[in-house]
């Protein structure tokens, strides 16, 4: 059984947080983040620059959640210090991206360019003709934005081309074989 939930969150230099009224806030350096936790169960408490989620009881469903928050925090404290990216690779034949201004324009196999936008929480940057670099500090929306771009041009089993993670191992398979 883990004890995720038992560990306390060393807050560095210039991160401070604020937790009322089922709100909990952490600004940092790189920005704020806020999110919602149950405060009927669950409280934070802070001793210098260490924080500790306090549950109220041993319940089933209090104690999954005493784990989600802490881990929801301490993702909030490396967001606002750190930050979050993803990188994804385009690999096909001709395929290419650019950014121009606050999008990046895909060439995917398509017969049309396909144009993704930068938002206000998430950042793009095309390091390489092959890669896109999604960024910010929200960790779940970095998450869901690299793979909304992914589900673009999911990688192929057979030949290997589409977009994916950097370092995913993508599986081949056999093609088919010539009849009897």
């Amino acid at each position: 059984m883990s004890r995720i939930g038992r560990e306390p969150v060393k807050l560095p230099a210039g991160v401070t947080i604020k937790a009322n009224n089922g709100v909990l806030t952490v600004t940092g350096p790189k920005g704020t983040l806020v999110q919602d936790y149950d405060a009927t169960c669950i409280s934070f408490a802070q001793e210098g620059d260490v924080v500790t989620v306090v549950r109220a009881n041993d319940e089933a469903d209090v104690r999954a959640k005493h784990g989600l928050y802490r881990a929801l925090l301490n993702n909030m404290v490396v967001g606002v210090t750190a930050g979050y990216a993803k990188t994804l690779v385009v690999n096909g034949v001709g395929w290419k991206v650019a950014k121009q201004g606050n999008k990046v324009v895909l060439n995917v196999g398509f017969s049309h360019p396909v144009e993704i936008f930068e938002t206000a929480d998430v950042k793009l940057e095309c390091p390489a003709i092959n890669e896109i670099v999604v960024s910010g500090i929200d960790k779940a929306k970095v998450g869901q934005y690299a793979a909304t771009v992914r589900s673009i041009r999911k990688p192929e089993p057979y030949h290997g081309y589409g977009i994916a993670y950097k370092g995913e191992v993508i599986e081949r398979k056999e093609g088919k074989t010539a009849g009897k």
